[in-house]
Parts: structure tokens; sequence; C-alpha cells
């Protein structure tokens, strides 16, 4: 039975408008007129207990829109949805005990105090004992490596540990399901990895289910199998990480080291030339013409070195973002 279920889920916000000047502050202040903006259009999808998901699209897509209203902070304008067998947006107990949202550009811990009052503060909200509370926190603080740091005021932690404690607070309570609205967001490339670690660690130990948006694809490509992509609002694609790769690249990336250097002008007649540094250059060649294009580079350039790869994940989904249709 599916722990996340959407079915034709839609959000519409009313937006003023506004003419500038000082008649057009008169007129909306008398008589205020409204557009209709959909942010969210009839998405379906369904999460299997312990899943991790990747939820992607570019920025005003409808992705923090869907996980309002899948944790029950905003009323969907029509459809219905479930999550852990409650209605998010009717708030309770058990599905707040049950659920998390952890929001890269948000904090829940208090600025001035150490992590370990704001903890004290989350057990007693969800009603964890003392005990409970310090075995908790002593395995999450293990996992997290974050032992050292727990009685330091958050403001004198790095960016790294912050989200690091700001994971601790929000599992305290050991939650059935995760939305993870960018939780690497301005972390370095070491606090990213230590992230990704604990994430997959938690799943795998507790079968947690995890919904997670995110713009670092190595985040998608080191959690997730399965990713939903959602563009202008409405869902594009649900289905395996490879399966996209497979169906929206039909081309290789060709890449040249080249014993001398060559005109950007004569590389171009050989494919997409994507990019060129000094004696290496880099194509996007379509797959029904690899083996003739490759047989060309060799015939015809002064070739020292020759890659065929999959172009990097990120690029054949932003090509579908540009394409915006599945």
């Amino acid at each position: 039975m599916a722990i996340i279920a959407a079915r034709q889920l839609s959000k519409t916000y009313p937006v003023p408008i506004k003419e500038p000047g000082f008649k057009g502050t008169l007129s909306h202040f008398f008589k205020r007129r409204y557009r209709q903006v959909e942010a969210v259009k009839q998405v379906s999808f369904s999460i299997e207990p312990g899943e991790v998901v990747g939820f992607l699209g570019p920025n005003g897509a409808g992705k923090t829109t869907t996980l309002k209203m899948l944790t029950g902070l905003i009323h969907p304008s029509s459809g219905q949805v479930e999550v852990a067998g409650q209605v998010p947006f009717r708030r309770a107990a058990p599905f707040l005990h049950n659920i998390t949202l952890v929001m890269g550009q948000k904090q829940q811990l208090i600025w001035d105090l150490p992590t370990l009052d704001s903890l004290r503060i989350n057990a007693a909200i969800y009603g964890i004992s003392d005990s409970e509370l310090r075995r908790r926190v002593g395995e999450l603080t293990e996992m997290l490596s974050l032992e050292t740091k727990l009685t330091q005021p958050v403001r004198k932690l790095s960016l790294g540990e912050r989200m690091k404690a700001e994971l601790l607070a929000a599992l305290l309570h050991h939650p059935k399901v995760l939305f993870l609205d960018e939780p690497t967001l301005g972390l370095d490339v070491n606090a990213q990895v230590n992230v990704r670690e604990f994430l997959k660690q938690y799943n795998q130990q507790y079968g947690a289910t995890v919904l997670l948006t995110s713009h670092y694809m190595a985040d998608i490509t080191a959690l997730c199998d399965r990713v939903m992509l959602i563009y202008q609002g409405g869902l594009i694609y649900d289905g395996g990480l490879g399966d996209l790769l497979e169906r929206f690249a039909p081309y290789r990336e060709v890449k040249v080291e080249l014993g001398q250097s060559y005109d950007a002008t004569q590389l171009q007649a050989y494919g997409e030339l994507e990019a060129i540094d000094g004696c290496i250059a880099r194509f996007i060649v379509r797959r029904d013409r690899l083996t003739e294009t490759v047989a060309r580079l060799l015939a015809e350039l002064a070739v020292a070195d020759l890659t065929v790869t999959d172009p990097p994940v990120e690029e054949v989904i932003g090509r579908v973002f540009q394409a915006g249709v599945a």
C-alpha cells in the first residue's frame, strides 16, 4: 500500500494585478483585480514505503508548493492526497508524528541556544521521555558525527554542522516520511557528501520514505533510483533515473584530445560542439550517427585520444525541461 498518494492534485493562487503609478495604486486599493496562477496542475503519483524519490524541476515549477500540500501547510485547490494514511491538511496528531519537513533555506533551531536545548523542546512536543531522548540523540549524533557540537550555540556552528543539527532535530521523533527540500543547499562538497551518506544510512536502517528536491544532481544520483520531473506545474516524467537517461538522451558525449589546435568552425562540422578547451573538444552526437562521426574524427583529425560516454545527468534533465514535454 502506498505511503504517499496524490490524485489529480492541483493548487491555484489568486495573484493581485496592479497597474503602475498613483492611479494604479488607487484603483488597486479600492477595486482589486486578480489573475489565477496554476502552481500545480492535476499531479498524480504514489510512493511506496521505504522508497527514496527525487522530485525535480526548475525554479517556479511547483516543487515546493507540492511539498507544502503533502505536509499539510497549504490546502489543495482540488484533488486528493494521503500521507501515511492521513489527509495532510487536517494535521491530525498521528500524521504530524509520522512526517517531517526539512527546508534547506529555513531553520527550526533557536539561533542563540545550544542545539541540545532545541532538541529538548522538540522532545517535549512529541512526548519523548528523557531516557528515550538520550538514546535517540546518542544514536543520531553518532550517525551525523555531531557528538561535540550539541552544547554550542547554533550560531557558532558551521553551515554544514547546522544542517546536520537541523536533520537531527527533524528526525528526533523517528518519522516514517521525510520531505526534504534542498537539504544540501549552500553546503560545501564535503558537507554535501556527509549529508547524503547520512540520509542513505537512515533510509536503510529505519526504512523511512524520502521525497527529495535538489538542484544538486549528485544528491539525486547518490540517493534516488526513481525521479519525478515537474514542469510548469505538471508532472512530465515519473520513473527510473536510468530509464530517464535512456529515454531522453538519444545522443552520446564524445570527448576528443587532439594532437594539434583546430578552429571551432572546423570542429563544428563533426557534430554539436559543446565545449573546446585548448586541444580538448567535447561533442554531443546522436546515437544513430555515432559510428559515422567517430570514424570521421579518427580519419580526418589528428586524434591523440577519444572517449565516448553518456552525457551528464544534469544536462539530460536540462534538455527535458527546455523541451517541456515527456
